[in-house]
């Protein structure tokens, strides 16, 4: 792998202080990568970003606040990021949430709000900019889980969790990460900009914070690491192998066939319509 080959590229990594995220921004640093953290916690990421600087000699790492509970803090967070990137050459949604229940701070159910409609939002908004950055790619963490999803009820999308362990709401958020990749893919077409969506692993990552102890411990001894978990992330954002690709599921950096319910293109359709209204674009 050459040392410096994404020099001069500049990468947004959402939920970037931890986990993936924080593997996926150390890879892109050590190849040169010009890295945007973008986190709720500027005082968990300040010294995330030192200690990448120090163990990558990559100096060009930077923190923007982003809370994807709050459409209003994704707004501010997409404006900076117009403000101080000149070009963004690849997205990565990589923030997540698991097992979480309530309401978003705008009336969302919780998982559905941070895992689709908060990366919604930050994607349209920066959307020019990527394209004007082409060539140029979104990449979008899913799970494998969004195999279990055999449906949107739009309905339920408004309410808070109703489930117990929230798995069905996280399973019907990761299904809403594959349609919105897929539909961004035909919506660009023609356009120096592909999409892809993802299956990490099961990681032993912060994502499953809400899942109680002693069972979340047990759990992650028979998970990936998070460098593991990145390998795919990583893959779908600077291999060559798959730059002519868009709209497609990969899982161990490989394509695989994602739930048949991703294919719905009606269901993409409405998903599409549906995020935009909420979110206030038409």
């Amino acid at each position: 792998m050459p040392k410096h080959d994404l020099e001069g590229r500049t990468f947004v990594v959402t939920g970037a202080n931890t986990g993936i995220g924080k593997e996926t921004v150390r890879g892109l640093a050590a190849r040169g990568g010009r890295v945007v953290l973008c986190c709720r916690s500027r005082e968990k990421t300040l010294p995330v970003i030192d200690e990448l600087r120090s163990q990558t000699g990559n100096d060009a790492l930077s923190f923007v606040p982003l809370d994807l509970e709050e459409l209003a803090s994704v707004r501010r967070a997409a404006q900076q990021l117009l403000e101080e990137a000149p070009a963004i050459h690849v997205l990565i949604n990589n923030a997540g949430l698991a097992r979480a229940h309530g309401l978003t701070q705008d009336g969302f159910e919780r998982t559905f709000g941070v895992n689709h409609l908060g990366h919604f939002l930050l994607t349209r908004l920066l959307l020019p900019r990527i394209e004007a950055s082409g060539p140029a790619r979104i990449v979008n963490v899913s799970s494998h889980s969004h195999y279990r999803a055999k449906r949107i009820d739009f309905d339920r999308l408004r309410q808070p969790t109703r489930t117990f362990t929230g798995m069905p709401e996280y399973e019907a958020s990761k299904l809403c990460n594959v349609l919105f990749t897929q539909e961004l893919a035909r919506r660009l077409e023609g356009k120096p900009v592909t999409t892809y969506a993802l299956h990490p692993g099961v990681i032993a990552s912060d994502i499953w914070r809400n899942v109680p102890w002693p069972a979340g411990s047990i759990a992650k001894l028979f998970m990936k690491t998070n460098e593991e978990g990145a390998a795919t992330s990583l893959y779908c954002a600077t291999s060559e192998a798959v730059a002519a690709h868009s709209g497609r599921y990969y899982a161990d950096c490989r394509e695989k066939a994602p739930n048949r319910a991703a294919n719905d293109v009606a269901l993409a359709r409405e998903l599409w319509k549906k995020s935009s209204e909420w979110v206030g674009l038409d």
